[in-house]
């Protein structure tokens, strides 16, 4: 949420969000994400532009807040942080509403202040609600009174996302508003225990074929003989680079939903580089072959080390 209006609070919006969508490709944790965000509001508002007078629409960020959140439909944890923003709404299946107590964090641009994320877990079909403070903050209300307004629209069973978030909108904003509203709701699912499988793997280039082997036969049972040869040769690149270069334990998983996704998990932290080899080169084409391959692939970073993913389209 960047503070004022016009196209200069478009603009700081508009490269704000790119960034964002930057860092999430990357798969940066939520609290290291707002540390990347809040360095580059410092370098925006620190831009000078040679003629002042030739530029009146100047970028200037000053209170902008921003909440990141993550969620994992395997294991049904979601992990958020948030800048200065207001605590995300939870409706639980049955029906209970409460807002997060997360860490407050500065609003983006201050520096030099650290940013906390907190894990929770939200049971399959709990609504998520996100939102800025222009739908709970008015001129005759105080902010309790506007979050306690936003819980009670929100606890309406039956509706759909659309037709609950529309409902909400428009009972809390039923005057004028002098700031922007925004509201975003997202229903959580699982993944189903018969999508997901994993094995671990010995740390030896001989396991490479059996773990492959495992692979092709969890692939023909879930109907998918289509993707098996591509599946093969992302599994031996992925699971050859962790044995001679990653540290144990390392764990193989696939998952089913709306795309297959491979995972190679391993201790080392350190993340692999895509590389373009020569003609003459013997190797180095692993990872250029599995993004080839894939859909999208990238590398998440985790307490314990790493995780090298590839998403494949299902046919």
């Amino acid at each position: 949420d960047v503070v004022g209006h016009g196209i200069s609070a478009a603009a700081t919006m508009g490269r704000l969000r790119t960034a964002v969508q930057t860092l999430a490709d990357m798969d940066v944790p939520p609290d290291e994400l707002l540390a990347h965000l809040d360095d580059l509001v410092l370098r925006l508002s620190d831009e000078e532009p040679l003629n002042e007078s030739a530029d009146p629409f100047r970028t200037t960020v000053v209170g902008a807040t921003c909440l990141y959140a993550v969620y994992d439909p395997v294991t049904r944890r979601c992990t958020l942080a948030r800048a200065g923003h207001p605590p995300p709404v939870v409706v639980s299946p049955e029906g209970h509403v409460r807002f997060l107590e997360l860490p407050a964090g500065p609003p983006l641009g201050l520096g030099g202040l650290p940013f906390e994320a907190t894990e929770i877990e939200l049971p399959e079909g709990s609504l998520l609600g996100l939102y800025t403070d222009g739908l709970i903050e008015a001129a005759d209300q105080d902010i309790d009174l506007g979050m306690s307004r936003l819980a009670h629209a929100l606890a309406q069973p039956g509706l759909s996302l659309t037709a609950l978030c529309a409902a909400a909108v428009e009972r809390l904003t039923a005057a004028a508003q002098p700031d922007d509203v925004a509201l975003l709701l997202a229903r959580t699912r699982a993944m189903s225990a018969d999508h997901v499988v994993s094995w671990n793997v010995a740390s030896d280039p001989a396991a490479v074929a059996g773990i492959r082997n495992l692979a092709t036969r969890q692939l023909e049972e879930w109907g998918l003989d289509e993707l098996v040869m591509t599946t093969e040769l992302i599994v031996s690149e992925l699971v050859t680079n962790a044995v001679r270069y990653g540290t144990g334990p390392i764990r193989l998983r696939l998952m089913r939903q709306s795309r297959l996704i491979v995972e190679v998990a391993d201790a080392n932290s350190t993340s692999p580089r895509l590389r373009h080899a020569r003609t003459t080169d013997e190797g180095g084409r692993g990872l250029f072959l599995v993004a080839q391959l894939a859909h999208r692939w990238g590398t998440r970073h985790t307490p314990e080390g790493k995780i090298i993913w590839a998403e494949q389209e299902l046919m």
